[in-house]
Formats: C-alpha cells, structure tokens, sequence
C-alpha cells in the first residue's frame, strides 16, 4: 500500500499506545525527521514514560518542529495524537509555517494494541488507558479532513502496516527541475493578437519555439480584453503540449468561480469573459473551466533561482502550499484601506524583498518593467494601450509588443512617476548593510560577513567614505606569489608561474606594477547621466580601493573633467553615458605622503643619523685594538641596507601641487551601461583603456608569457628583473583569459610578485639579512589567498548587478562586504 507525503509536510502519527507508531517512523523515516514524544520526555524529566513532564516535553517538541518547518523540512510527530485538542496545535503549527499537514491513522485492533503494551514493563498503565484512547481515535476518524488535514491514510491492520510504502511527492508549484530557458509573459487580459504578436517576436512558431524555450505566463490571462477564448485556446494548447506553464491570476480565480454558478460581481471585465465564452462550444468552456480550476498559484522553476506568481511572492512564502500563500500569490497583501480611485492599497513586497531568487510577476500595471530588488513587474497594462511584456531567462532581456488600441479604461490611470516597489532605487537603509550578512555570489556561492566586520565597515563607509551612490564598486586584496626558496629572494615570478601552470593556466599576462595608490574611477557624461542612472548629480568620483576620496571636492571634479575629455571615443563606442574601470594612481606620495614623512622618512632619517656615527666609533675602536669585528660588520651592513631603504621609498615620490604632477594609469574597464567586462581578456582592456590619452594618464607595460614554453617563462623572469633592476616595484601576473576557473573554482585573478629592494620598504631596511628572510619565509598565505577570492567574487557580484541595472541596495551588498571583509586580521605586509 503506497502512503504519499507531500514534501514539506507535517507528518503527523495517530495512534493509541501500542499500535507501532514508534517502529513505523523508525522504518519509513530518517531519524532526524522524527520527533517522539517519549524521546521529549526523556530531554526533560530524564524519564520517556513520566507522564507529568508531558506539557515541558510538548512544547520543546513544537519549538524543535517550528525550526525544522521554517527550514522547509519535512517532519513527523510520533506521538498518540488520539485527542483533538492535540491534533488541533499540529495543524495550527502547519499553517503558521506553510506546509501540508499529513495524518497517518495507525488504527490497529484493541487486542493487538493490548498485547503489545504486556510486553513493555514500562507500559504499566492499565488496558483501559488502550481502550480510551481507540475509543477516541475512533470518535475522530471522520472529522481529521475537517480539522485541517490535507491528506489522511488509515491502516487498519498488522498486514496494512507492514505492506504500507510511504512516497514523497513534490508540491505541483515544485518545478526546480525545470531550467529553462523561459519566456515569463506579463498579463495577457484577453489580448489575443498582441500575445500572438509577442509570441512570434519571442520566435515561437504556432505556439513552439524551436529552441525548446518554455513560455511561463504570470496569470490573468482573461478578462476586460477582445478575445478571451483565443488566448485560452493559444495558452491551453502550448500549456498542453508541455510548450508552456501558467499560474493562477486573481482573474482565472473570479472567473471559475463564475463558471461553478457562483455569484460574482461581473465588474472589471468578467461580464465580457463570460459573454465571449457563452459564444464557445460547451466542449470548449468545459475545457476552459478544468484548465483554469487546475492552476497553480506559483512555481518555483531552475533549482529554485526564478518564482513566478501572478502578484509576486515574499521569500518566505516560495515553494511553500497554504491557503494563506495562495492568497498571497494571487492578490498580494494590502493594508486593508482603499485610494481615491477605490482599490486596495497594496504593501510594497517587493522594496523589501532580500530573496536570492528571482521574482517575476504581474497583476499591477506600470507602464514600464524594471528591476526592484531582483523582482520585475511584467503587467504593463496592454489592456488599457499600453504594451505586452515579456523577460526572456536567463538572459534578463525585457521584449515588449505595444497595444493595437485601448481596449479598456482603467479605473486607475498609469503613474510614470511611481517607483515600483515604493522604494527609490538609489535609497540606502542602514538594515542593509547591518548586522550577520550573507551574500550570494554567482562566481564563489555564499560569501559570509559577520556582524562585528559589518560594524567595522560601517564606520569607514558612514565617516570617511566618498557618497555610497558613487561606490558600484571596490577591488579585491591581491595576494602575493609563494614564497620563494631562491637565495636572496622572499618574491620570484617563477613561484607565479609554477602555481597558474598548477591551476590548469596555459597563458599569463605580466603587468607593470606601478608603485602608486590603487583608484577607481567611476566617471559620467554629464549630470543627468549621473543622476538618470545613479540618483546622484556630479561628474562622478575617484576613490581608494577602501572607498575615500583622494582629493577635495573641487579637485576631484577637475580631474575627473580630464578624464571625461579623454573617453569621448569609449563613451560613443560602448554606447553609454558612463565608465567605470581600475587604475593605479601616481605618484605613490599624492595619497601616501604622511604615510611617507612619519613611517618610512622617519626611520631613515633617524638610521642615517645614527649608523655612520656607530661605523666611525667601531672603526675607531677596532683601531685601538677591541675587538669589534662582528659588530661593526653588522653596524655596517646595516648602514648599507638603510641606504638601499631610503632609495626605494624616494623613487616612488615625485612633488605635487594640487593635481599638478598626477597621473592615472588605468588596466582594467570595469563597466559601463548594460555590460561588464571580466570576461575580456586582458590585452583587450588595455587596449581600450589605451584610447586615453594625454599627460594625465600613463600607460601600463605588459609582456605575454606562454607558460608551456620555457623560454617565454624565461623571458618574463628576465622581464620581472628588468624592471626591479630599474628600481620598479615589480609586477602582477594574471591569466590571459581574465576570469578563470580551475578545477578547485575560481583561480586567483592575478598575484604581485615584487621586487627585492621594494620589500626593504614592507618588511623594513634589514630584510635581506639571512636570519630575517629564513624567518619571512614561513608567513602564511592561505588567509590572504582565501580573503582575495572572497572580495574578486563579490567585486564581480557588485559588477554584474551593475551592469543589470540592479538597484543601489542590491549593488552596495556586495561593495560593503568588501569593505567589511577587510577587517579581517590579515597580514598587512602580504
């Protein structure tokens, strides 16, 4: 006998002492989905048969079986569940959490039940305890449908029990095997030629696409419009065909309920439905009426990334079956008061929407779709002479065909002005960004963010930060090479070589690593670019890769000028209104010099004063006849090293006055209108980036290496000593290709392999001696490695809802997580 349970079920186990409830779950379910009330007393009283530890036991046991319904898992109650009363606190715990409640009757002969229970010592408590609880399991046989109980299996003997099977099924609105692709169509309203219009623009031919794309229609397909019938009959027959999928819309419902002789209010199009279908065949309103009996009220579809539902759907509520997410799927939730033009005034779900799933919908029309926290609104009113809506997934592609005509007055005229959602895209809330976060990215899964790294970044982000509507964006750590086993060297483009080869890298582009400060430049046409697509007016911003500005406000917008004159040629070939993309900054001084003057300047200056003086008194006494030769050959190796210290930090300083002396030197282009670019190879970027000309910016040396070759390794290790040789702080090397995956995930972006003399000024002036490199060369990457995949996927998450055309909110997750990540107790000298 085959028992089926839906999945997300509340399985609830009735049966009097004795019947085999205990061994029946033990057989049929995982141990971890059982929850005994035995097994509760014992938690409490230490004792499973103390029957005055019931009520402790009960409540623990609810509490438990809350957190498992919240999580979506299916459990089961193994308790007697003979009384109404108790049953009554199950089915209410179903319905607070959205399952189905499940009973299954173990209604086994007194005789048995009797024997059972004789030979169980700790079972003392009598017959007629048996006999009262079949007598009211008896009394409750017929009422457990009336109670609340969706679906209700009775064994009646050993023979039942030992033959019952128990299947899981999936809730109907389970589709997560399906993965597209789709075309989500926005409320059709009996427009049949528009729809046809639509369908052969999405490239279906006579309701199938060639491509095997799946059509999935927000609901509301009747009503108000000309032909009713002809959009069923399309929709009907690419749905029966397995060519489309359909929710319910509040309109479907009204018109059921017409069709089962109900009394309904014809308002709002109905009458001309019914009058349409009266004109059909009986055969083809039958047909009508079980299709649309037989619709669902959402479907959660590509493992569960995408939800349709006719007026949207709170995370909470996705993949779940009640009466109360039914209602929710098909009319939304409302605040119980009406507007002037007398309709319900709905809640904004969608401005506080956080699911990481897509949420496509209709029901309220808006005369454009656009994106509110990863929902999209497709009711854009073709009804009433606007446009049919459709978003092609995965691509996130809106197609619209425009209304032949009005076709109906709305009682509520279309409002442009409106946000969508009730939230301006470009508003922050602090609830945003507080607190334990975790945030989906496409590239590396969960990335997680606790509360104490979002308290630090807060406080950076609220006092020093540039505006967050400027920040669509901040760059990764980059982690160092491995450490080098080469004499003399902690650093060695071999090591950086070796470890891509490792990773599967066949080619590698070496970069000039400019010993400046790291920048992103986000910069707009004009104003109106600015404040069209990032609620913000102004030219744009130049910040640190920890989101401060550089310069003042003034020189800020001056430098930006520069940069707006130069990409003249970028904006037009990229068709967009504004740039965003990676640069080092130089000189190293412009942002560094205090850094410079109390830390690196100030250890020279007092070695300088010292060592020369210590050199000429160990000489001197060396002379005398002390001996002091191991100390003055310290003293002055030290003197050498301090010397070799001072050179390297002063060669990365150049005066400035304002942004006199300035320059950038850009090597990646991030983003611009609709587009991000970390899937160009690198050589591509720099050559657009190339088109900046002018003495603000500076080029960026590169040398390709083919990593199969030894002599092309050979020559980007020449390459590397070339440039540290010169006194250049060294290079990143990156995989040609750009974003790359290996066969552990992603692989580092691109690691820094720096020069010799460059690290006195990271590890300090005595570096080199052998003692302090032997040391050195057992710092610990893994963290930093680890922190530097963790901020390039959310940097690429950030880019990627940029381009989308994500709101603020959904952008500055990822670009705060950054910025909390940082906070991180990491080596600061990796």
């Amino acid at each position: 006998m085959k028992l089926t349970v839906p999945d997300m079920s509340l399985v609830v186990l009735v049966g009097a002492s004795g019947s085999g409830k205990s061994t029946f779950a033990r057989t049929h379910f995982a141990p971890t989905q059982v929850l005994s009330s035995d097994f509760f007393r014992g938690l409490v009283a230490d004792d499973e048969n103390d029957q005055s530890a019931s009520a402790d036991a009960f409540d623990a046991l609810h509490y438990v079986a809350g957190k498992r319904l919240a999580a979506g898992r299916m459990t089961v109650i193994d308790a007697t569940n003979v009384q109404r009363a108790s049953r009554a606190s199950l089915v209410k715990l179903a319905k607070e959490h959205d399952v189905l409640p499940t009973a299954i009757v173990l209604d086994l002969p007194l005789g048995v039940c009797v024997a059972r229970n004789a030979s169980r010592p700790e079972r003392d408590f009598g017959d007629h305890v048996v006999r009262r609880q079949r007598g009211e399991l008896q009394r409750s046989l017929k009422s457990l449908e009336r109670e609340g109980f969706r679906r209700v299996h009775v064994l009646r003997s050993e023979a039942e029990v030992a033959e019952a099977e128990i299947a899981v099924e999936p809730l109907r609105n389970d589709k997560r095997a399906l993965t597209g692709p789709f075309d989500v169509i926005g409320d059709v309203h009996g427009c049949a030629g528009e729809l046809e219009q639509l369908l052969t623009e999405l490239g279906y031919v006579d309701g199938v696409h060639p491509d095997g794309r799946i059509a999935v229609f927000v609901g509301d397909l009747v009503d108000r419009g000309p032909d009713t019938p002809g959009v069923l009959r399309r929709v009907m027959g690419m749905a029966g065909s397995g060519d489309a999928l359909v929710v319910c819309g509040n309109h479907e419902q009204k018109l059921v309920r017409a069709l089962h002789g109900r009394k309904v209010n014809g308002a709002h199009g109905l009458a001309e439905s019914l009058a349409q279908l009266a004109a059909e065949s009986e055969e083809f309103r039958r047909a009508a009426h079980e299709f649309c009996d037989g619709l669902i009220a959402h479907y959660v579809l590509d493992g569960g990334h995408l939800v349709v539902a006719h007026a949207g759907l709170p995370e909470r509520y996705h993949g779940r079956a009640s009466g109360r997410v039914r209602s929710m799927a098909l009319y939304g939730d409302t605040t119980g008061e009406t507007d002037e033009y007398g309709l319900p005034v709905r809640l904004p779900w969608a401005r506080d929407y956080r699911g990481s799933a897509m949420v496509l919908y209709g029901h309220t029309p808006t005369l454009e779709p656009e994106w509110v926290n990863n929902t999209m609104c497709l009711d854009t009113g073709v009804v009433f002479g606007g446009k049919l809506t459709a978003l092609r997934y995965p691509e996130r592609e809106v197609v619209s065909v425009k209304a032949h005509r009005v076709w109906y007055e709305p009682t509520k005229p279309l409002d442009a002005s409106r946000p969508l959602g009730g939230r301006e895209p470009a508003v922050l809330e602090l609830a945003d960004v507080t607190g334990k976060r975790i945030v989906q990215t496409a590239h590396h899964g969960r990335v997680g963010v606790s509360a104490e790294q979002s308290a630090a970044a807060l406080e950076v982000m609220s006092r020093f930060a540039v505006d967050p509507r400027w920040l669509a964006y901040l760059p990764p750590t980059m982690a160092p090479c491995s450490t080098s086993s080469r004499e003399g060297y902690l650093e060695h483009p071999e090591e950086a070589f070796a470890e891509y080869r490792a990773a599967g890298v066949e080619s590698v582009l070496c970069e000039e690593k400019h010993m400046g400060s790291r920048a992103v430049v986000l910069v707009c046409q004009d104003d109106d670019v600015a404040y069209r697509r990032f609620g913000i007016r102004g030219g744009g911003a130049v910040y640190t890769r920890t989101g401060r500005p550089f310069f003042s406000a003034e020189q800020n917008l001056e430098l930006l000028a520069d940069v707006r004159a130069a990409a003249a040629e970028l904006f037009d070939g990229l068709n967009s209104g504004w740039l965003l993309f990676d640069a080092e900054l130089l000189p190293w001084s412009a942002k560094a010099g205090p850094l410079i003057a109390d830390q690196y300047a100030s250890v020279g200056a007092a070695a300088q004063a010292v060592l020369p003086a210590a050199v000429s008194a160990l000489t001197t006494a060396s002379a005398r006849g002390i001996d002091v030769t191991d100390l003055l050959e310290r003293t002055a190796t030290r003197e050498s090293t301090v010397e070799s210290y001072r050179a390297a930090y002063r060669q990365y300083c150049w005066p400035t006055s304002g942004l006199e002396g300035v320059k950038l030197a850009p090597f990646q282009l991030l983003a611009s209108e609709g587009a991000s670019y970390h899937d160009r190879p690198h050589e591509w970027h720099l050559s657009m980036l190339g088109r900046l000309a002018g003495p603000r910016f500076q080029r960026t040396r590169t040398l390709a290496v083919d990593l199969l070759d030894e002599e092309s390794v050979a020559r980007g290790v020449a390459w590397w000593e070339e440039l540290t040789g010169a006194g250049g702080e060294g290079m990143v090397v990156k995989p040609s290709a750009n974003l790359t995956r290996g066969a552990r995930g992603l692989v580092q972006p691109g690691v820094k392999v720096r020069g010799r003399e460059y690290l006195r000024i990271i590890y300090g002036p005595d570096y080199t001696l052998p003692a302090n490199l032997e040391r050195l060369r057992k710092r610990g990457l893994n963290r930093k490695r680890t922190l530097a995949l963790r901020e390039y996927a959310l940097g690429l998450e950030a880019l990627e809802r940029v381009a989308r055309g994500e709101p603020l909110w959904r952008v500055h997750e990822c670009v705060f997580a950054v910025l909390a990540l940082e906070s991180d107790p990491v080596d600061p000298r990796l």
